[in-house]
């Protein structure tokens, strides 16, 4: 009787609401999708990758395989992992629910996400995710990070750790910094309060965040992390500025 009640209202919503394209309204016949234009439209993030990095490799070179640029330069993570190159639809759908409180694209965002870090999620104790600083979440009135990692807690089963990092500054907008200015911009700008470092310690740590641009944001949220007794830390995130495949470590 209840599962007929529910299927009737699924019913009635659907005819009142009919599903639409999370991203260009097209009418479809399921909800939390996207149409088969805008799919071709995201460039997803696919292996080969840099195990360390997460950005897309010209070719196959086995695993554990590094880019030049991770080994130039190893990252204070073990490893990211992105779902998509953050442009074109992946851009629009995240704008839209930063900056237009559009929330219906979660459910998907958060099977996407689950599916590109797989490994990373096969390997964590805790979800922690990218805080905002209080002033910005009073403005904004939810936290984006923290939606998503609900979204994947959901899923694997792995709890959420919502009050283990904070901003203990707030910083500006890392919109149109150099990867100079963003890294000096959120330094020392992450810590772990003494009261939760129990949540942290001896753990691997799994950030969630919704963009990855220059990677200051997570290293800084890294280094707070490790400080705190985190054994590891991964991230994990929707989007990745990344303009071209890497090269790989000769």
């Amino acid at each position: 009787m209840h599962a007929g009640i529910r299927a009737a209202i699924g019913w009635l919503a659907d005819v009142m609401m009919p599903p639409l394209c999370l991203a260009c309204h097209t009418p479809l016949a399921s909800k939390n999708a996207i149409c088969a234009d805008c799919w071709r439209n995201i460039d997803f993030i696919r292996p080969p990758l840099c195990d360390r990095l997460g950005i897309p490799l010209p070719y196959d070179a086995g695993s554990g395989a590094i880019s030049a640029e991770a080994a130039a330069s190893p990252p204070v993570y073990a490893r990211a992992r992105a779902v998509a190159r953050y442009d074109g639809v992946m851009r629009d759908l995240i704008h839209d629910m930063k900056f237009h409180d559009r929330h219906d694209a979660r459910a998907l965002f958060g099977r996407w996400m689950c599916e590109a870090g797989a490994g990373l999620i096969a390997d964590a104790d805790i979800l922690v995710p990218i805080p905002l600083h209080r002033m910005k979440l009073l403005r904004r009135r939810f936290n984006q990070s923290s939606f998503l990692a609900i979204e994947i807690a959901a899923i694997t089963g792995l709890p959420v750790a919502h009050l283990a990092l904070v901003r203990s500054r707030a910083t500006q907008s890392q919109i149109g910094l150099t990867r100079e200015q963003r890294r000096l911009n959120v330094r020392g700008a992450f810590e772990v309060p003494t009261r939760h470092r129990a949540l942290i310690a001896g753990r691997r740590a799994l950030i969630v965040d919704d963009v990855i641009t220059t990677g200051a944001t997570v290293t800084a949220a890294s280094r707070a992390l490790l400080d705190a007794g985190a054994t590891a830390v991964d991230v994990l995130a929707l989007g990745l500025v990344t303009d071209a495949t890497a090269t790989l470590l000769a």
